[in-house]
């Protein structure tokens, strides 16, 4: 068989496995759970996307251990910065100024969170550094996740824009807190007053001037291109994506850019933002590589380590989050089923989450190893039960848009 190899120049072998084989055999099996998950059980594809991450880690081959290789922090941050970019533009500012008690509940929603995870941290013995950065990586919710389930059964409604417009602030709450917080830490540990206060400002400022740049950028191209266009869908990606690299490049944040972004762009037009969804094959490649990597983002010793933490945690966060929204909601404008929804639509953590324990890790290495089997576990967690949540909420809110599973022609 060498010879015969050689002969054909079949280099290497025996044959090995190469990334792009592996990617390929990702790409087909989360496609086809996908459509299962969808289908057959009628749950959001992301539960079958989410599945061949949690498989593969199972098997021992996920992210959870060792280092993470460079090109799959590119495809998280390109992915969920896609689907930043559309919810962020979807974000009316008008209504907040309308409705400021969306903003105080807002506020109240991710305050009571950040506490009782804090408490709940506390409880379990973490130091208090750690208890503080935890209560801020887990305070924001999965935009990722409502954002493709929202778009798949074409909710609209009042509960789909309140969990759009609260996802968004407390993923910007999220951001800023543990910008302050490695701030702090950089004063508590290090009695550097001038890098712990110029660090958070800097990351902010320099956010949002990127934000706006990119903003302009696809407004220039909405008024001289159809946006429907497969090359317009091009140039959007490619200007989210050098946004995106000045971002890192500058030490910027990579979750506040294209949020921002899709905020001013939806504020400062009265033209409508109209995307194709997730930008098109493309997008949607990326976006079902980002919840099979976020899927795979643990390993057996850690979910062992961190798994009872991680359900105190999620148990603690959903009954604040309910709680707060069940007492607000008639102050909102809601009924008490739609608060109901809507806290069941807040729930999941996703990959927002991991990419901020990635910035902490950056910082602080050492707290983010603290923090590591509890962040991973929660995750791991929310990986099936998420999606099902938010599914869940949009039904009982009787907003979704289409039958529970697709039909075959000429069948009831």
């Amino acid at each position: 068989m060498n010879e015969i190899a050689a002969f054909f120049r079949i280099v290497p072998w025996p044959p090995a496995a190469t990334p792009l084989l592996w990617a390929s055999v990702v790409l087909i099996v989360g496609a086809l759970l996908g459509e299962l998950a969808f289908r057959g059980l009628r749950w959001p594809r992301v539960v079958g996307y989410s599945a061949v991450g949690m498989c593969v880690a199972a098997a021992g081959f996920g992210l959870g251990d060792g280092p993470r290789p460079r090109d799959v922090r590119l495809v998280v941050d390109l992915a969920l910065g896609l689907l930043l970019f559309e919810l962020g533009s979807r974000v009316s500012l008008r209504w907040l100024r309308a409705n400021p008690a969306l903003l105080l509940t807002s506020v109240a929603e991710s305050a009571a969170t950040f506490a009782a995870v804090m408490l709940v941290l506390r409880w379990f013995d973490f130091e208090f550094n750690a208890a503080l950065a935890g209560a801020a990586l887990t305070m924001s919710t999965a935009g990722a996740v409502i954002s493709r389930v929202s778009a798949e059964i074409k909710s609209a409604g009042q509960v789909t824009e309140r969990m759009i417009v609260y996802s968004a602030l407390n993923t910007l709450y999220a951001v800023l807190v543990l910008k302050l917080l490695i701030g702090w830490l950089h004063v508590d540990q290090r009695g550097d007053w001038v890098q712990g206060i110029a660090q958070p400002l800097y990351t902010f400022a320099g956010s949002v001037l990127v934000a706006a740049l990119l903003a302009l950028a696809v407004s220039w191209a909405m008024k001289r291109l159809p946006v429907r266009d497969e090359n317009s869908v091009l140039l959007l990606l490619g200007l989210i994506l050098l946004a995106l690299a000045a971002a890192r490049i500058f030490g910027l944040s990579t979750l506040l850019v294209p949020l921002l972004a899709g905020v001013v762009l939806k504020n400062a037009s009265e033209r409508p933002c109209i995307w194709p969804r997730h930008f098109g094959t493309a997008g949607g490649v990326l976006v079902l590589m980002l919840f099979v990597l976020v899927g795979s983002n643990w390993s057996v010793p850690m979910l062992v380590t961190g798994s009872f933490a991680a359900g105190a945690l999620l148990a603690a966060r959903a009954a604040v989050k309910g709680l707060v929204m069940l007492a607000s909601a008639r102050f909102a404008g809601i009924e008490t089923r739609q608060g109901l929804a809507l806290a069941a639509t807040l729930t999941p953590l996703s990959a927002t989450t991991l990419v901020l324990w990635a910035d902490l890790q950056v910082a602080h290495p050492e707290i983010a190893e603290r923090l590591a089997p509890l962040v991973f576990a929660s995750i791991a967690i929310m990986a099936a039960s998420g999606p099902l949540l938010v599914d869940w909420g949009l039904r009982l809110a009787r907003e979704h848009r289409l039958p529970s599973a697709p039909t075959s022609k000429g069948k009831p």
